[in-house]
């Protein structure tokens, strides 16, 4: 690299040291290359639309950032002034609607096979796709370890501003927004002598992973990371406005309400009345001005330790549980990897298996304004080093995405726990003035329903094998 096409070197926030090792440690695992898909219907201005991705591009050093770490005590991320950003055009018009479809499968595997050279910016491309005379596929390739799903409601706002603008032949010229090394340079000011008096204090006693349920696993020592499997669960918009709800009425958040139910279905599973999974928090400070505008990587994943009490009023533990996140929001910079040190959970074993990540920060892509276009059909594809990840997105209707590792964990397992989730948020709408003990009750009534439904279809399938084979009669003939 030149020089002069140099702009700004820093080192890496404790969150980006470990998705690099991540990466690092298993290069053909596709970790941290994450996917976004959308439809576009409508007139679209594909010069307008290819300048506004690289003003874009332009604005935020952290999509002009590349990372550099052989040779060098520790890595650093390197920003350069202007690259250029990949933008590849295909035409499928001419294939059937199967077609198209079978052809972008293909494309979407073979674009995460190739990834990234994380030393070459920018570490995101685009593909816009024509599959009719008014309608595009596009496809957004990014590297998680240059920003978060905060920042990626910034950069598609900007977009589509800097869109219009472009579309009306006019100029736009927005604020400029604070650098990523001014939150690399904040963490370097953090004390973490009382983050570690927390910490010690928070996981005091809890020397096990919380093991996940045995019938939910196909491998006990599983090839990781080869395959991962989707299964999501969209809410009614019914349902999500009562949830809503009971949670103001009570002054609690869905987060806690989600929260809670996952800690619940944990402790049942794995047997244990103390549980510890991982919750990603947004990690951006209140106290450094014009943090809501930096675009960078700010999440951190940090333990949730949660006490289940069958006697526990559910109102009452979910209040305590939201205090406990508020407390920890003081201290959620500090590096995962030295809260695992403090703890008294054996090095060679993670603190968590599965996380939670609830998403409020990201606004629909679809719901944004733009000009002779209409966007739908918004997926995301995000590969973690997590063997089981719950994705809350809290849109007008709340959905739950689980991701999981396919050679860790049975589909129909997976599908099981989405249902009761689902069920259990039923039963506390309908009546929240609960212990968790009657929760607890439901999902053994839920197992046991299931067990003799097992049972039964067994013993069906027997019965109708049986008769498929059975001898047929043999006629005797008397002479």
């Amino acid at each position: 690299m030149e020089a002069k096409n140099i702009e700004d070197i820093y080192t890496l926030s404790p969150t980006q040291q470990g998705m690099l090792f991540h990466i690092l440690s298993a290069p053909d695992s596709k970790m941290y290359f994450e996917q976004t898909l959308c439809t576009l219907h409508g007139t679209l201005n594909v010069s307008a639309f290819e300048q506004a991705w690289q003003q874009v591009v332009n604005r935020h050093p952290s999509l002009r950032t590349a990372f550099v770490w052989q040779g060098l005590n520790q890595p650093v991320q390197i920003v350069h002034q202007q690259p250029r950003l990949l933008i590849q055009h295909y035409d499928w018009c001419q294939l059937s609607i199967a077609e198209q479809e079978a052809q972008l499968q293909s494309y979407l595997e073979a674009d995460q096979k190739i990834g990234f050279d994380l030393a070459q910016p920018p570490l995101m491309r685009l593909a816009l796709i024509q599959t009719d005379a008014n309608t595009y596929q596009f496809i957004w390739s990014i590297c998680h370890l240059v920003l978060d799903g905060w920042s990626t409601n910034i950069i598609m706002k900007e977009f589509f501003a800097f869109y219009k603008a472009l579309c009306q032949d006019q100029s736009l010229h927005l604020q400029p927004s604070r650098p990523y090394r001014d939150y690399i340079a904040w963490l370097k000011q953090q004390d973490l002598s009382q983050a570690e008096v927390f910490w010690r204090k928070t996981l005091q006693g809890f020397t096990t992973l919380t093991p996940l349920a045995a019938d939910w696993r196909i491998d006990a020592y599983p090839n990781r990371h080869q395959d991962s499997g989707q299964q999501q669960i969209q809410l009614s918009l019914l349902t999500t406005e009562a949830l809503k709800s009971l949670a103001r009425q009570h002054h609690l958040t869905l987060n806690t309400l989600v929260q809670g139910i996952w800690a619940l279905l944990l402790s049942y599973y794995s047997g244990e009345a103390d549980v510890v999974y991982g919750t990603v928090v947004s990690g951006r400070p209140p106290t450094l001005p014009g943090v809501s505008s930096i675009v960078g990587l700010f999440i951190n994943t940090l333990p949730m330790r949660v006490l289940v009490s069958g006697e526990a009023l559910l109102l009452s533990w979910l209040k305590e549980l939201q205090l406990q996140q508020l407390s920890m929001r003081r201290y959620e910079y500090t590096p995962l990897v030295q809260i695992q040190n403090w703890s008294e959970v054996p090095s060679s074993m993670p603190l968590f298996e599965s996380i939670l990540v609830f998403e409020t920060s990201t606004a629909s892509i679809s719901s944004l304004p733009i000009e002779n276009l209409r966007i739908d059909n918004v997926r995301s594809l995000i590969n973690s080093n997590y063997s089981l990840v719950l994705m809350v997105t809290l849109g007008a209707e709340l959905s739950l995405n689980i991701s999981y590792d396919l050679h860790c964990f049975k589909s129909i397992a997976i599908a099981k726990i989405m249902k009761i989730f689902e069920l259990l948020i039923n039963s506390i709408l309908a009546e929240p003035n609960t212990q968790l003990k009657s929760l607890i009750n439901m999902i053994n009534e839920l197992e046991s329903q299931e067990q003799t439904l097992n049972i039964k279809e067994r013993r069906n399938f027997i019965i109708n094998k049986l008769k498929t084979c059975q001898p047929k009669p043999i006629k005797l003939s008397v002479d």
